[in-house]
Parts: C-alpha cells; structure tokens; sequence
C-alpha cells in the first residue's frame, strides 16, 4: 500500500519543524520538507526533531528548492505525490522587507503563486493550506480584535507581500478550484527560534546585565501588546484545521491572552530571577513599519473546540527554561 504523505514549504524553519514533530507524533504521514535553508532555516532544528525516535528519519525527506523559481519537472519528480500542502514557508523580517521589498515580493508573492501551480498538477489533492499573518490587517486600535474576513490594511511591505500571497490562494481556489484553506497567526515565540526575535533578545539581554529596548508609545508609557501563541500551540491549531477545517474558509490562531512587551520580559526576568534593565523607546521613530498593537479575534476556532493548551506564562518559563540549557541558540 501506497503511503500518504504531506509537503510542507519551510519545514526548516521555526514554525516548520513544530509542525514537523506534530505530524511525525500524531500521524502514519511520510513528510517532505521543500526548502532553501537560508538564514532563517536550519537543517539542525529538523535533525533534533529526527533524533527523538529513529523511525522518523525514513518518514522525512529534505529537497533543497527556493520557490522563487518554479517547480519544474526534475524537481517534481523528487516529490512524492502529497494529499496535504502545507505552505508555511516565507520571508517574515519586517525591518527587512523595508530595506528591500522586491525581495517579499518575489518570496511571498512569487513563492507561493510557484507552488499554487505545483499543486494543479496534484490530482486528488485534499487540502492546500497557506499560512498567513495577523499583520495583513495592519495596526489596532485598542478593543479592536480583527476577524478573518475583516479588511486588509497593510502596515509594511511584508504584510503587503503575505496578503498578495493570500489573494493568489483566494484566485487560484476560484480559478481552478482549488483546496485552499488559509490561517492567520499572531506572533510566534518557542523553543528554537532565531536570536534576532524577541524572547531570545531578552533572555540574552538579562544573562548579560544589558538594557533591554522595548517599543513603545509616543509618549513613551505604554509597551506595545500582542497575543503571543507557542509554536506548539500554533502546530496543534494547524493539524486541527487541516483535520476539521472547511475549504475556502480561514482562521485566526491566537494567544490565550493579550500580553505587552513589558509584561513578557517581565515573565523572562522573573524565570530567570533576574532584574530587568530597560528602556522605552517611541517605535514610530525607531520602527517605521511597525506598529504598536495586533490583535486578531480567536472566536471562531474556539467554537470549533480548539484552545492553546497552556497558559502563555508558563509557556515562556518553559522557553526560557529550555534555552538557558541550550544555548546555542541564543
């Protein structure tokens, strides 16, 4: 019997390789992981992963392929015919995509419309999931949580660029019929992640008695806030959606809770029993393109019955606890 398997886009990078272990954990899936290994992807988080149980390394297959250029016939070949693609794969650095927006462009945009075409030549295929942002609806304004059909409003040319990425799946599933399901995420923090994000900085700030920069307000009073998920959590939401989600529709995976910056180094400070030095700074200076505050509204997979499965503050003592023991990836 033929076995089944799933392609994932960026299985190397943070969110990728969760989702990874979730499918290899949870499921008889074969997995093949499609890509570039940039700056942002490394072949060591998916080696961890393989290394928990060796069956697992005949079940994944690694092809190098940057989707800026098409997938052409010698690398289909490669590809074992999935039922399930799950494109998560895609240039995120905002502060980079002002430097250089063509670039998002051509990823993001260009990227997906490559393996949306791949997918056309899938017969039977089940599902095709793209993953998305909380950013394509740009800043909100404090008790506005955004729903998923809400109104894009792009703050900066990655959000641009993952919107137009979303646009092709919309046109692609009414042009040619097919599966699409999208999701939308708020931001991501766990064990792995790159030391240019967020909860790493802090952690290498208080280790290292540095002052910690948070964005903020104009009037330098208010940290900026969002609904940080583990990237566990996010994995338990995807596998849940391509399992019980409806094709066409989309999704907002959100945190548990709304956290300010401020707050989260708190937390990290406080596992680490540490004492935090930092300063505010007024991100509409420091940060064009950013903006203070994401929300996105969760209620609809919550009345699907799908939840994270732990509170965000122990989340963040688990990652901190995990990276003071390994910490080369800091």
């Amino acid at each position: 019997m033929k076995k089944k398997s799933i392609l994932i886009t960026g299985g190397a990078g943070f969110i990728g390789h969760h989702l990874i272990y979730k499918i290899l954990n949870e499921t008889n899936y074969d997995i093949i992981s499609l890509d570039r290994l940039d700056y942002s992807g490394s072949y060591n988080r998916i080696d961890q992963i393989l290394s928990k149980k060796g069956a697992w390394k005949k079940r994944v297959k690694i092809i190098w392929h940057d989707l800026k250029g098409e997938i052409n016939s010698l690398t289909a070949k490669k590809i074992p015919k999935p039922e399930i693609i799950l494109h998560v794969a895609a240039a995120s650095h905002v502060d980079r995509s002002i430097e250089d927006p063509m670039s998002f462009v051509l990823d993001n945009v260009v990227g997906t419309t490559n393996i949306l075409n791949y997918a056309r030549t899938i017969k039977n295929l089940k599902k095709f999931l793209y993953f998305s942002t909380d950013e394509v609806f740009g800043p909100a304004p404090k008790g506005i949580n955004y729903k998923e059909n809400d109104r894009y409003n792009s703050g900066n040319p990655y959000a641009a660029s993952k919107a137009g990425g979303e646009e092709m799946c919309v046109a692609f599933k009414n042009t040619y019929k097919l599966p699409i399901i999208i999701t939308h995420t708020m931001n991501v923090i766990g064990q792995r992640q790159h030391p240019e994000k967020f909860v790493p900085k802090i952690i290498n700030h208080l280790i290292n008695n540095k002052t910690l920069t948070i964005h903020s307000n104009k009037n330098k009073t208010r940290a900026g806030s969002r609904f940080y998920i583990h990237a566990e959590d996010v994995a338990n939401a995807i596998m849940f959606i391509f399992r019980k989600g409806k094709i066409g529709e989309k999704y907002n995976i959100v945190g548990s809770k709304e956290l300010n910056n401020l707050q989260l180094a708190q937390i990290v400070a406080k596992t680490l029993n540490k004492k935090l030095k930092y300063k505010f700074v007024d991100f509409h200076s420091a940060r064009p393109g950013h903006d203070l505050r994401y929300a996105l509204d969760g209620n609809k997979l919550l009345k699907m019955g799908w939840a994270p499965s732990k509170n965000i503050n122990l989340r963040v003592k688990e990652i901190v606890e995990w990276t003071i023991k390994n910490k080369d990836w800091l």
